[in-house]
This record gives structure tokens, sequence and C-alpha cells, in this order.
């Protein structure tokens, strides 16, 4: 059960278009695997469409408006599109996937992990997968607009090393249970932190924990030899 949901004032925000894009990616992804917030979104969707629709207005901005909705709802491609051959991510496999494809699914060790809607449509632009210390697969990609983008898959008994932000780190839960020593969260909790937090992300489920983050400023350890890689933490997580 998903726990841990944007704020409403955010998601009112997402909806006017009023947050980066980068934060909307996040935030749509999010709508994709919660029923609660998916509504409230469709809901203040309506309201605003209404309060466009019934005041005349000139045609290129109710076309602007059409667009604009189209985009912070994140739609999906045309239907039409052409699936690839092939529709895995194979973490074991550090080849970057053609942009045109559609990825629906990242697979590692047998393990097949099903990406929401918003995520297939950038996942394709998924670079290198890389393993870093503590049991950490990390991929970045590309979004081409500002924020840090990456997949990260922590296996069991996997965790990062204790740490705060220096901006703002979103996190969404794709598959599995993690625990950072303030909250646990599960499949589907959006999750924020901010200079004022500090934890230490690590995960005991069985499969691990897939989770999708980003970061508009590089992480800065806090906690014995990790604090050494402080000057190179924009290396691990970019």
């Amino acid at each position: 059960m998903i726990k841990y949901h944007p704020e409403q004032s955010q998601l009112t925000q997402f909806v006017q278009g009023n947050i980066s894009p980068a934060e909307a990616l996040i935030v749509s992804a999010h709508c994709d695997l919660c029923h609660r917030c998916r509504q409230f979104v469709q809901h203040q969707t309506q309201l605003i469409a209404a309060e466009v629709f019934d005041t005349p207005q000139p045609k290129d901005s109710l076309e602007n408006y059409g667009a604009m909705l189209a985009a912070i709802t994140q739609l999906p491609a045309s239907e039409t599109a052409p699936a690839a051959p092939d529709n895995k991510l194979n973490l074991s496999t550090p080849e970057p996937i053609a942009t045109s494809t559609l990825v629906k699914t990242l697979e590692l060790d047998g393990h097949q992990f099903t990406l929401p809607p918003t995520l297939q449509r950038i996942a394709a632009k998924t670079g290198n997968w890389s393993g870093l210390v503590g049991r950490l697969w990390q991929a970045p990609v590309e979004l081409n607009y500002p924020g840090v983008a990456n997949f990260i898959y922590m296996g069991r008994g996997g965790s990062v090393p204790e740490h705060t932000h220096r901006g703002v780190e979103y996190t969404l839960v794709l598959d599995g249970e993690f625990n950072d020593g303030i909250n646990h969260y599960r499949t589907g909790d959006f999750v924020v932190m901010t200079d004022d937090n500090t934890h230490a992300p690590h995960s005991e489920h069985r499969e691990g924990c897939l989770v999708f983050t980003l970061l508009d400023e590089p992480l800065h350890f806090t906690s014995g030899i990790a604090r050494l890689l402080n000057p190179f933490s924009h290396l691990f997580f970019r």
C-alpha cells in the first residue's frame, strides 16, 4: 500500500504546469502507480479545463492549453508507434538502448521490473549500468533538461552510505522496499529529501529494491570512510 505521496499543493502545481520538467516527470510517474493521486490530478485538470473553456479564449490560447494538458498529464506516445522487437532492458548488458525504443521492463538476474508508463517513455535514454559499492547498481538517464536522473537498484543487503543533500532529492520506489533510518518505503512511495534530512537507505527485501531518483545537486556523505567520497560524489550519482 502506497503511504508517501506528493503534497496536494505539488500536485496542483503539476496540473498547472508550474513545476520543473524533472519534477513533473517523477510526479507523473508516481501518479501512474497511485490511484489516489491520479484521481486528484484528473479532478484538478477538469476544474482548470472548465474554467478555461467556460471563458471565451482566443483560438491560439485554447490550442496552447491543449498542448499544455498533453504535456503535464504525460499522455502516451501515438498508439500506432512501432513496438520494439525486445521490450526488455537487461541490467547486466551495458549497452545503451536506441532512443526510439519503448522500454517497458527492466531485468536483472532473472528479476523483471515493470516500469510505469511515464518512465517507459524515457527509459530508452538509459546509459550503461555500473556496479557501485554496497550491492548497488546505477544507470543514468539523459533527460535533456536540468536535473540528474538515475535508476538505482539495491540488491538484498544493499545500502547507500549515510548522506545528506546539497539540494533536493526525489525518489520513487518502483519495486521492492527499503528503509533509510527515517521511514520504511514500499512500491509507489514518493520520497523527498532536502539538506534538512540525513539518511542511509538500505534494502533487506528478498528481491532488493529498484528506485528512480532525481537530484539537482550531488549527495554529501556524512559517515565514516564514505566522507572521503565527497569530492567525487558527482561521479557516483550523475
